[in-house]
């Protein structure tokens, strides 16, 4: 019997380890058909929103050669097979952006140097002019003690620009859980001291980035107070009561069915008391 994948996040391990897996990678497809600039999506915690950002990340990045973890998926099944590994990627969660406002400043700041140090190279032969901003801009990310975050809003969309010249291919970028630091100042009383620098991150490389292909966020909610998305017109929100993506998301009646059927057991009464509820779009779905 496969082994289920209580906590896994990876969907590489998802499918390097034999874990029981629901194939959802039809939404690589869909996304690609919208081709919507900005996809917000929002659904309430532990509907495996970090799973599916890393599918989405480990299908397009470039850096890697993952023809067999994606091998006899649904999305090899379409014309979009071609699409993998194909796009310098860029993929950030603020999860874990919790607690003080130390804390998640720091938990910003590492996510954004953990892409650069992975894309280290792209910054060699730089002209004067943007050797001084790397240099500006580095000193401001490894600047943990002054727990702000002046100085690294265009942190993404430089790296994001190097990556365009590098590659000659425009970024995907991928933001797990966005809105986690903008609640937890909000409910610990320091908002307004993290909300213009993250919005200004968002901001330069989700609207003014010139070096953006697609990109792809999720959260919990959209942030309203002081409308941090107010001049992203190019952004597509879709909630739980839209229709798109709503089954990629938690999991459907015929493939909870096939899961407990595999483990010997029923979907039954029992089951659907405790795991159904959600109303997705204009489907029922079951919280994985």
């Amino acid at each position: 019997m496969k082994k289920i994948p209580t906590g896994i996040k990876s969907f590489r391990k998802l499918r390097e380890e034999n874990y029981y897996f629901v194939d959802k990678t039809r939404m690589i497809k869909d996304f690609l058909e919208r081709g919507s600039e900005v996809t917000l999506v929002t659904r309430p915690r532990k509907f495996e929103k970090t799973i599916n950002m890393s599918m989405l990340s480990e299908f397009f990045d470039i850096t890697k050669d993952y023809k067999e973890i994606f091998k006899g998926t649904k999305i090899m099944d379409t014309p979009y097979a071609s699409e993998l590994n194909q796009y310098p990627t860029i993929f950030i969660s603020f999860a874990d952006a919790k607690r003080d406002k130390a804390s998640i400043v720091s938990t910003i700041k590492d996510q954004v140097l953990k892409e650069w140090d992975r894309y280290v190279y792209v910054f060699d032969d730089l002209s004067k002019y943007e050797q001084n901003k790397h240099d500006f801009l580095e000193s401001r990310l490894m600047n943990y003690s002054n727990g702000n975050l002046e100085g690294i809003v265009d942190s993404i969309s430089f790296l994001m620009d190097k990556l365009k010249d590098y590659y000659h291919k425009e970024v995907m970028v991928f933001i797990d859980e966005y809105d986690t630091p903008f609640i937890e100042a909000h409910t610990k009383g320091f908002y307004e001291e993290v909300r213009g620098g993250l919005s200004g991150l968002l901001h330069n490389s989700l609207k003014t980035s010139n070096s953006l292909k697609y990109a792809f966020i999720t959260g919990i909610q959209r942030v309203a107070k002081e409308n941090i998305f107010s001049d992203l017109n190019n952004l597509v929100v879709c909630d739980v009561t839209d229709q798109r993506y709503a089954s990629y998301f938690g999991f459907d009646n015929d493939e909870t069915r096939k899961l407990l059927e595999y483990y010997g057991l029923q979907l039954n009464n029992e089951v659907k008391e405790m795991y159904d509820g959600y109303h997705i779009g204009n489907q029922d779905i079951y919280n994985p």
